[in-house]
């Protein structure tokens, strides 16, 4: 077969990245956005926090045997869950503000894989050397003992942050300490084990050897920030008016007409993802900003200007081309669609603590017996029955009186109690059978239905809360 007719393939094998070490502000900032989510994300669950003697005293834990969670003070239920809801409401929008006033600055400082990879790379830039001498190390098709001792220490500290990665997970679901300790006799669940083992290969995979593929191939965010995104939206972007055309000969004959770019390279050197910020927009750019300290560095040695690449709206392109100032920051930041995501965020936000301070510390729900919808006594009146679960959100066991309110003559009474008060275990949900009945040849026995409100009572400190229902009587 004929090598022109082959058709072109559209498979392009990956060109390994290799960034350069950088300081610089931006750097700086994500080596404290680093610390401290590493911080959190390992220490959260060994925070202890005192709820009582039949409470777990982990801070942060998602009891799933018990189906609730707990975040210090905060106790959620699973009919709660509108609180967890809206949680990732505000996430949701809080992605969109960021996005919509500085691109993906998410992506750049915080995203769970950004900060792995820059801890990946750490590792890697200090157990092979900076950019040069890893590109030589990968460039080395002979395996000889130095190549194989620093890829297998490299790999070794990889696979102990993995699993250090997979087994804080597992922590947040139930009690740390002890955990841990089943876990080195060989005594947790089956589950526990095959969580870590998945999320090691995960983070270490992912991590350590994908990389950049993650966010150009496998993150949907690149495609949906666009949406986000509008000409006021501050990016990382070159200043192509200023720096073209490039050239690295300042002393030769027709220096005076390049452009501020020397061609260094620095800025492609950095980037985390291998793109050079010089071609413009592009979607691989995740927003680090490390490109800007590495070619500040470099027009700082060349005795020119900062800000050959910088945070930027396209907006300010034509005024700066022009000579004009750039808008203020604040000006692009505050606009429309920003405050508009600031609102909606805030409004979910006081919504949730409104509904935080204001729930009860018990709660009840009443569920009427259908199969039979009514019985019909010796002495002809008619009795209902009703389920009645009362959950007790207190650390100590709490008497609640269930009681009965309607304009119907109605008497209640409690299955296997002689008084109407039933003590609920604490931080239990209680199953209660309550009797209604309507004595004989009243309205509310011969009526299909009569409107009812039971009530809850805690008698320790007054709380009450209620469910309505109806009462089905006899139609004649």
């Amino acid at each position: 077969m004929n090598t022109q007719d082959t058709p072109p393939s559209l498979y392009a094998a990956r060109e390994p990245v290799f960034p350069r070490r950088v300081s610089g502000k931006f750097r700086n900032l994500k080596w404290w956005i680093m610390a401290v989510t590493l911080g959190i994300y390992y220490i959260t669950p060994w925070i202890r926090w005192d709820r009582g003697p039949n409470l777990p005293d982990q801070a942060v834990l998602v009891d799933m045997a018990s189906r609730r969670f707990f975040f210090f003070w905060i106790e959620i239920w699973p009919h709660e869950f509108y609180f967890i809801a809206g949680l990732l409401i505000m996430a949701g929008l809080g992605l969109f503000l960021f996005t919509s006033a500085l691109g993906r600055v998410w992506c750049g400082y915080a995203c769970p894989q950004t900060v792995w990879t820059d801890l990946f790379i750490l590792v890697e830039r200090w157990i092979e050397g900076d950019r040069n001498a890893r590109l030589r190390l990968h460039r080395q098709k002979k395996w000889d003992f130095r190549k194989a001792r620093l890829r297998v220490t490299k790999w070794v500290v990889w696979l102990l942050i993995a699993i250090a990665t997979g087994g804080a997970w597992v922590f947040y679901f139930t009690d740390a300490p002890t955990l841990l300790r089943d876990l080195f006799t060989l005594n947790a669940h089956p589950v526990a084990y095959s969580t870590i083992a998945v999320l090691t290969a995960t983070t270490f995979v992912f991590g350590g050897f994908m990389r950049e593929q993650i966010c150009i191939y496998m993150c949907p965010w690149p495609r949906i920030q666009a949406a986000m995104m509008d000409e006021d939206t501050l990016v990382v972007a070159y200043r192509e008016w200023r720096g073209e055309p490039r050239g690295k000969h300042r002393k030769s004959e027709g220096a005076d007409e390049l452009g501020d770019c020397i061609d260094c390279m620095a800025c492609v050197n950095v980037c985390p993802v291998g793109i050079d910020i010089r071609d413009g927009q592009q979607l691989e750019c995740i927003t680090c900003a490390l490109c800007i300290d590495a070619c500040d560095d470099v027009m700082e040695k060349i005795g020119k200007p900062r800000g050959l690449i910088d945070y930027m709206a396209l907006k300010d392109e034509e005024a700066e081309r022009a000579g004009h100032p750039p808008k203020p920051l604040m000006k692009h930041i505050l606009r429309p669609r920003t405050i508009l995501y600031t609102t909606l965020w805030s409004l979910v936000g006081v919504g949730l603590l409104f509904a935080l301070f204001i729930r009860s510390d018990i709660d009840v729900t009443v569920a009427p017996v259908r199969n039979p919808t009514f019985v019909t006594l010796s002495d002809g009146s008619i009795r209902n029955t009703y389920d009645v679960r009362m959950r007790n959100k207190h650390g100590d066991d709490r008497p609640f009186e269930i009681t009965m309110t309607s304009e119907a003559d109605l008497e209640i009474s409690l299955e296997g109690q002689d008084d109407l008060v039933v003590e609920v275990p604490a931080d239990t949900l209680k199953l209660q059978r309550v009797y209604v009945t309507a004595p004989a040849g009243s309205e509310a026995a011969t009526t299909a239905r009569s409107e009812l409100r039971i009530w809850v009572a805690d008698t320790t400190n007054d709380d009450r809360v209620h469910a309505d229902t109806v009462f089905n009587g006899r139609v004649q």
